[in-house]
């Protein structure tokens, strides 16, 4: 095969990788581009943001992930890109496709080291060859060593490793061969150690991602787990990847536990999104959020909007004497728009939110737990 037929494989091939399929606004989804490239969003240092170009280097595989359709043991017609081609390929899309940088991963060929050597080389190559200067997400390898997580992150804006599930018990149920304090929670805490403030590599962003549903893991433990990663090792972010039956193998428990509709399943994934944005956008704490028996989030419900009505002692605010703090716990209210609340009070005193483009459901929503009076 030659370059262009390998991409077509290989980006095809990063559809099964869902982060940002479902997130909490209209930036944070990817997108597939019209030549079938995905297409994922960035954040910009001047704020807004871009898209990255994502593709794997390689689907051929080694370890045994049930979850994933790549694993060593599934029937795929398989395919291996050199850092030289990926490196060339990104430089033309680069010059004749509104990106801003790339997002490399791959299937694990051989020994961890050998596969982050490859994306490490693809890097190396944009930034000495191609004088590239932008963005580069390089996915860590779970088992790479922590040398190579260190070359890593001298050439990488951002790199992330999936934690897959909350704790080692259900990532035993997905793998026999990964060993989740070695290859995935050290590797984590390294990447954390290395990008603290003052250190080395205090630039480059940390991120990780769970397997949502693959395993038997309720949405309690996915939270507690989410908290001390942004608590404890300081990630910039975490994304969340729902597990489709049918992709798998039969053996697992989410090809027959949840009996969700796919939607559902979609579903679940955003109310975990939209934890997490209380969390690292809101202020909550981790027992500000609510589960039900089965220690699930509830998905008739935000869960900002469940807090909201066990705590009608809080209500209503008046959104021109509330702190910018109590205005962010009005269900309808974001960021964005509690800024704009703040700002435009101190001109004039506000009597509706609709001249702050809150409107229809959202608007309905807010006017619950506000006042003008």
């Amino acid at each position: 095969m030659d370059t262009r037929q390998k991409l077509d494989i290989l980006a095809d091939d990063s559809k099964y990788d869902l982060a940002c399929a479902c997130g909490t606004g209209k930036d944070d989804h990817r997108k597939r581009g019209e030549d079938g490239r995905w297409l994922y969003p960035v954040s910009l240092p001047q704020g807004g943001y871009s898209v990255m170009l994502k593709t794997l280097m390689s689907n051929a595989c080694g370890n045994d992930c049930k979850y994933c359709p790549l694993r060593s043991n599934s029937n795929v017609r398989r395919c291996t890109l050199q850092p030289d081609e990926v490196a060339k390929f990104f430089m033309h899309y680069l010059h004749n496709t509104d990106v801003f940088g790339l997002f490399l991963s791959s299937g694990v060929g051989g020994k961890p080291d050998s596969t982050m050597t490859n994306l490490v080389d693809t890097a190396r190559i944009l930034r000495k060859k191609y004088r590239f200067k932008g963005y580069i997400h390089l996915k860590v390898i779970p088992g790479a060593s922590d040398a190579a997580i260190e070359e890593a992150m001298q050439v990488a804006s951002a790199v992330s490793l999936n934690i897959e599930t909350p704790g080692g018990k259900y990532l035993k149920q997905l793998s026999d061969s990964k060993n989740y304090d070695r290859d995935i929670i050290a590797p984590l805490k390294l990447m954390s150690k290395l990008s603290g403030k003052g250190e080395k590599y205090s630039r480059v962003k940390c991120t990780t991602q769970f397997i949502v549903g693959a395993a038997d893991e309720t949405d309690t433990e996915i939270v507690k787990y989410m908290y001390g990663i942004y608590k404890r090792l300081n990630f910039n972010r975490i994304y969340f990847s729902a597990y489709q039956p049918g992709l798998g193998d039969r053996a697992i428990p989410g090809e027959n536990r949840f009996g969700l509709e796919p939607e559902k399943v979609f579903q679940r994934e955003h109310r975990l999104y939209q934890t997490d944005f209380l969390v690292r956008k809101y202020g909550f704490d981790e027992n500000e959020i609510y589960f039900g028996s089965d220690g699930n989030l509830d998905l008739t419900k935000d869960p900002k909007e469940i807090w909201a009505d066990r705590h009608p002692e809080f209500f209503p605010v008046n959104p021109n004497r509330a702190t910018r703090e109590e205005l962010l716990r009005v269900p309808g209210l974001g960021p964005v728009t509690v800024n704009r609340i703040v700002k435009f009070r101190r001109i004039h005193a506000l009597r509706e939110l609709t001249g702050l483009n809150v409107k229809g459901k959202r608007a309905e929503k807010a006017a619950r737990y506000i006042t003008w009076r």
